[in-house]
């Protein structure tokens, strides 16, 4: 019998001596061999040996995952890695990317768009090609997945454009007429005081260039800045229109009263205004020049700002309305006020 279990032995140490060289050659070629080449033919692995060592499975699966092995994932991680020019910014959107294209008032890079595929958004995708080249910006036609991590996750329309920051304008070039535009004839501008949500912020500058606001000015140091986010929000209209910006507009609002402008404020809770007056902005009448100020929606104008105003407007609620819900989102109060006001404008025939 004891000479029967010697052989059985002997080829059982004769398969964990194999197992053994196998995984010593395996390890050995992951220290110092080429990544991605197949162990040596000399030295084929038991499949035994291959289904048995988990350590095997391990090596095995970390080679697959790393990017230097040659693998798929390795290599499709870094063909979507996009490096980005140094103080540079995303802008996503057809809208935003091709009004900032069409007016160039800021440095433009490069242009990303997704590779084709059909679809209805193709014939866009390839005008916004052709205005890209004839400004001299590259294009790169780049996968879904790749626009989705420049943007982080926003809606791109598979377009993204990378683009060095939109900056306020300096107020002391806002006093110049612009085009069109004459020192005798009624003008309107929207101030913003503490608006720090983008998407609010993007809505007002879209409300204000659609209803024919000459000028926006936010104060500096309390509001949000002209970002990507605020530019596809205005669908584009940070890039058309003049955005300034001022760290002292108690002054610029005192000064503007003195030249014959009329500064008016707005309030959502006529009981909370003191010293001065409150009417609805269906009883305004526009007759001067005009500055338009809004607050923050949750706290409204600061009491410095509202002391500067002549009159405050408000918008009279259609019901009876419950606690909580007494007041209306910003940017919807400031297009129901600038409709009311530009109304006139066109009833004048101005």
């Amino acid at each position: 019998m004891q000479r029967a279990l010697l052989p059985r032995l002997c080829q059982r140490a004769l398969r964990l001596c194999r197992g053994g060289l196998r995984f010593r050659c395996s390890r050995g070629a992951e220290q110092g061999a080429p990544r991605g080449r197949d162990p040596p033919a000399s030295l084929p692995p038991s499949a035994g040996a291959e289904r048995g060592s988990r350590t095997g499975r391990e090596l095995r699966r970390a080679q697959q995952d790393s990017p230097r092995a040659g693998g798929g994932k390795g290599l499709e991680r870094k063909a979507l890695s996009l490096e980005r020019t140094k103080g540079s910014e995303i802008l996503f959107g057809v809208a935003p990317c091709g009004l900032a294209l069409a007016r160039a008032r800021r440095a433009l890079f490069r242009l990303f768009l997704k590779e084709p595929r059909g679809g209805p958004g193709r014939p866009v995708r390839a005008e916004l090609a052709l205005q890209a080249a004839a400004r001299g910006v590259p294009v790169l036609h780049v996968p879904g997945r790749a626009l989705d991590a420049l943007c982080r996750g926003r809606p791109h329309q598979g377009v993204c454009l990378e683009a060095a920051p939109l900056p306020f304008r300096s107020l002391r070039h806002a006093e110049e007429p612009g085009r069109g535009e004459s020192a005798g004839r009624q003008r309107l501008w929207l101030v913003l005081e503490r608006i720090q949500d983008p998407m609010n912020m993007g809505a007002l500058l879209r409300s204000a260039y659609f209803l024919g606001v000459h000028r926006v000015l936010a104060t500096r140091s309390n509001s949000c800045p002209l970002t990507p986010t605020v530019s596809k929000a205005s669908s584009g209209a940070m890039e058309v229109l003049d955005v300034y910006s001022t760290d002292d507009l108690q002054g610029f609002l005192k000064a503007k009263s003195a030249e014959g402008w009329e500064v008016v404020g707005t309030a959502s809770r006529p009981e909370d205004v003191e010293g001065v007056p409150v009417i609805s902005c269906s009883e305004f009448r526009w007759d001067k020049p005009l500055i338009l100020v809004i607050g923050s929606e949750g706290e409204g104008l600061s009491l410095e700002t509202q002391l500067q105003c002549q009159r405050m407007l408000a918008i009279p609620p259609g019901r009876a309305l419950h606690p909580g819900i007494d007041s209306l989102n910003v940017s919807v109060a400031a297009g129901i006020l600038l409709h009311s006001i530009c109304s006139q404008k066109r009833r004048q025939g101005d």
